[in-house]
């Protein structure tokens, strides 16, 4: 199995930027679909984007398209998500995760068969 490190987070004002990196370690890294997720206190975790294999394929949330945009690099074995015009309400703790259980993108968590630890993101005033 994979195991994933999430790195980036921290303090953010309104309106700036922030990228999340997920560096993974464990064989077979290109074969796993990768995504990104984010719980707030209090709140169940929600899907934000997931990202192919190869990266050819993506799919996001609605609610942060234009806003977030994953991308993974196979030859240095990270994931990323890269944040602009941030509000109060991104706060959370954001996941990625990888799965080996399906070929192609999904926004459901159980299809993940492998999670980080999470970096929190703080988006303050």
């Amino acid at each position: 199995q994979v195991r994933l490190m999430e790195s980036g987070g921290g303090l953010v004002q309104i309106g700036g930027s922030l990228r999340l990196s997920c560096a993974a370690s464990g064989p077979t890294f290109n074969d796993y679909v990768l995504g990104w997720f984010r719980q707030a206190p209090g709140k169940e975790r929600v899907f934000l984007a997931s990202i192919s294999a190869r990266g050819g394929i993506i799919y996001n949330e609605p609610s942060v398209k234009g806003r977030f945009t994953v991308s993974r690099d196979n030859a240095k074995n990270t994931l990323y998500l890269q944040m602009i015009n941030l509000a109060p309400e991104d706060t959370a703790v954001y996941y990625c995760a990888a799965s080996s259980l399906i070929r192609t993108t999904s926004s459901y968590h159980s299809d993940y068969n492998n999670w980080g630890q999470g970096t929190q993101v703080t988006v303050t005033s």
